[in-house]
């Protein structure tokens, strides 16, 4: 078969000797010369075992729409999964405004063409920096794990140390993603990734392990609050001050949607806060809604470290009129490529618009109303799964929206129960019973704003019937 022939008629530059025309442009015999770098043992040995190649477009979309029709989603089925992306009431008016075509096609332009975008990527900063207590918020990156990767490597540049203590119960996706970050690199060496143990009555930071493991090589320490099984750090305040007297900077996970009712971690001690932006007005997206934003105190040991777009706001030569630009560009990697503070690549800025016109609507009541909410159906939800015989919620009182289910003492694991549920229209909650946080047939069960206390009790009554 010819190289012009192995090439679709719909790819692009596939006419005729455009492939060969390539080759002679940089002086090569074929295709294969092109890739002799790469190790022969990386290659496949075997074709890929593919299906049949479908004969016309038909044939593509019934195909498409028969797999399509498999999907299950959250607004057909009740659904309790959380642990990173959540299921939020997102209001109309946001879907209305980010689907503009000066929001959603916009890739970059010039000062004056982009001064509206750049005025609601500011209003998304300074919302957020207000329920943070923190000035400076950077646009938001690919993911939470990413925002936390930068924000680590943030640290180690501030101290010079390269060591980072963070909670074992962590998330395992977030931190696989801060591993990677963590991982050496052509420019700066290996940072150490240490954990510090829960207490096992309440699945907090344990004080004593955190004590024992801080020094004088130690850059940073993280947790969550709420943190990832929902546990709320009511010793916040103690965590910030000792790592703050071993010369430490202090990185706090926050769920923003529960700032309304939550301490700002600006309030306890936090240097630099990390989070997802997700809750804030963006839909679940098949777990493609997500984003992470960094924020920090404004002083420029902090500023002068960022990495992505910080946007600010400044006079402009007519009296009583402003601007909106972008600050300090220069050092990320748009400014200055690989010479940048760390990678920034595209990002998820749409969500930055989201959020500002999230934020806008609830306002500082509608956060408290929320938050309530949310905290007061958790409650709720655990109540009423604990006393189902054989079921035990897990640190009942100390979470957010977030809250652990186990399953031991019914004989069931969480993968049946979550079959059984399915089977009833419902989601269960994340089976961790194998991320090795030592909690048995245990699940992470999410309970929102969205969810009535009706949503609650057919729950109790599928899991009571199910473990019976």
């Amino acid at each position: 078969m010819t190289i012009e022939q192995r090439a679709h008629p719909w790819m692009a530059l596939s006419a005729p000797g455009a492939l060969q025309q390539m080759l002679d442009e940089i002086g090569v015999k074929d295709v294969a010369s092109v890739f002799e770098q790469i190790p022969a043992d990386h290659f496949r040995k075997a074709p890929l075992d593919l299906p049949p190649a479908l004969g016309s477009e038909m044939e593509l979309k019934r195909d498409l729409v028969s797999k399509l029709r498999k999907n299950e989603d959250c607004e057909t089925n009740l659904s309790f999964l959380g642990a990173g992306v959540w299921q939020h009431h997102v209001p109309a008016v946001v879907d209305e405004i980010v689907g503009r075509t000066e929001f959603a096609t916009n890739v970059w332009g010039s000062y004056q063409s982009d001064h509206g975008r750049n005025q609601a990527w500011f209003e998304f900063s300074s919302q957020l920096g207000a329920l943070l207590n923190l000035d400076v918020v950077q646009l938001p990156v690919y993911s939470w794990g990413c925002a936390i990767g930068h924000a680590i490597r943030m640290a180690t540049r501030l101290t010079g140390r390269r060591k980072v203590l963070l909670p074992v119960l962590s998330d395992p996706e977030r931190l696989s993603v801060i591993r990677t970050y963590c991982q050496p690199s052509e420019m700066e060496s290996h940072i150490e990734v240490v954990t510090v143990a829960a207490d096992p009555t309440s699945g907090r930071l344990s004080i004593s392990d955190l004590k024992s493991k801080l020094g004088p090589d130690v850059a940073a320490v993280y947790f969550e609050n709420p943190a990832y099984l929902g546990t709320i750090e009511n010793g916040a305040a103690e965590i910030a001050r000792l790592a703050r007297e071993a010369g430490a900077e202090t990185i706090v996970g926050v769920d923003p949607i529960s700032l309304g009712v939550m301490m700002a971690p600006g309030d306890y001690g936090a240097d630099i806060v990390t989070g997802p932006v997700q809750p804030l007005g963006v839909h679940m997206h098949c777990g493609g809604g997500v984003g992470g934003f960094i924020a920090s105190r404004d002083e420029e040991r902090y500023v002068r470290e960022y990495n992505g777009f910080l946007v600010s706001i400044a006079p402009t030569a007519e009296p009583g009129q402003v601007g909106f630009g972008l600050a300090a560009s220069h050092q990320n990697s748009y400014g200055s490529r690989e010479h940048g503070k760390d990678w920034t690549g595209n990002s998820t800025y749409l969500w930055a618009i989201a959020g500002a016109v999230y934020m806008s609507l609830l306002g500082p009541q509608g956060f408290r109303e929320v938050g309530t909410l949310i905290l007061s159906r958790a409650r709720y939800a655990a109540r009423l799964l604990n006393e189902i015989p054989g079921v035990k919620a897990v640190w009942p009182e100390t979470g957010f929206k977030e809250f652990v289910v186990n399953f031991d003492d019914t004989g069931k694991t969480v993968e049946a129960v979550n079959d059984a549920l399915r089977a009833r229209g419902i989601f269960g909650g994340k089976d961790i019973s194998g991320e090795g946080h030592g909690l048995g047939q245990a699940a992470l069960y999410c309970v929102t704003e969205v969810h009535s206390a009706a949503d609650i009790r057919r729950l109790a009554d599928a899991v009571k019937e199910i473990c019976q």
